[in-house]
Order: C-alpha cells, then sequence, then structure tokens
C-alpha cells in the first residue's frame, strides 16, 4: 500500500507501513513519547502544541518533520519553564559527545556524559 493509497500526505514522506506511520529511528519515538507526556501531564495543550510545531514547519518548510518536531518542543518546552536554554544546549553537547563516542552499531548511553 503506498502513502497516497493509504491517505498519507506525501509532502512529509513519513515512513509508513501497512498499519500506517512509523518511526525511521528511536530519537523520533522519544520525542513523540515526551511531546505526549508532557500534555498528558498539563505542561502544554494541543492547540499551544500544534502552533508551535506549524510555527517550526511554516519557518523551516516540511524538509525533515521530525527535526521539527524536536525544535518545536525544545522551543514550548523553554518558553514553558520546563527547561532553561543553557538545560537544552547542555543537554545537545551531551548527545553529540556521547555519539560521537559510541561505537557504531551500538546504543548511545548518554548518563555519563552529563
Amino acid at each position: 500500500m503506498t502513502r497516497r493509497e493509504a491517505g498519507w500526505p506525501d509532502l512529509l514522506a513519513l515512513p509508513v507501513d501497512t498499519d500506517g506511520p512509523v518511526f525511521s529511528a528511536p530519537w523520533q519515538a522519544q520525542a513523540f513519547a515526551m511531546a505526549v507526556e508532557l500534555h498528558a501531564s498539563g505542561r502544554f495543550t494541543w492547540p499551544e502544541w500544534a502552533a508551535a510545531l506549524a510555527a517550526e514547519i511554516g519557518a523551516a518548510g516540511p524538509s525533515d518533520y521530525w527535526h521539527h518536531w524536536l525544535a518545536a518542543l525544545e522551543k514550548l518546552v523553554a518558553a514553558k519553564g520546563l527547561a532553561s536554554a543553557e538545560e537544552l544546549a547542555n543537554r545537545h553537547e551531551a548527545w553529540e559527545r556521547a555519539a560521537e563516542a559510541t561505537p557504531h552499531g551500538r546504543p548511545i548511553e548518554l548518563a555519563p556524559f552529563l
């Protein structure tokens, strides 16, 4: 079944299987889960989330949906005071160090780099 047959827009080129969209990398599932959990815990509403994601996609175009998703989540988290820009930057740096230190094919462990 193609994306068009399944009713999914080709614009975003999200990977799909017979059940619908799938994640192409673990970090995408984690970003999705974080957004769902932050909403479920009352940290932001779905309209706030939709506006943040739409702003990201509108600013850069639909070239990489999950990077837009992550950028929107980071901006909304910062705007809500859930994490500072410095904390987010520190996480980015720790992730880069952990990724560089991890042999190909092994899971990235962030904890030693925080």
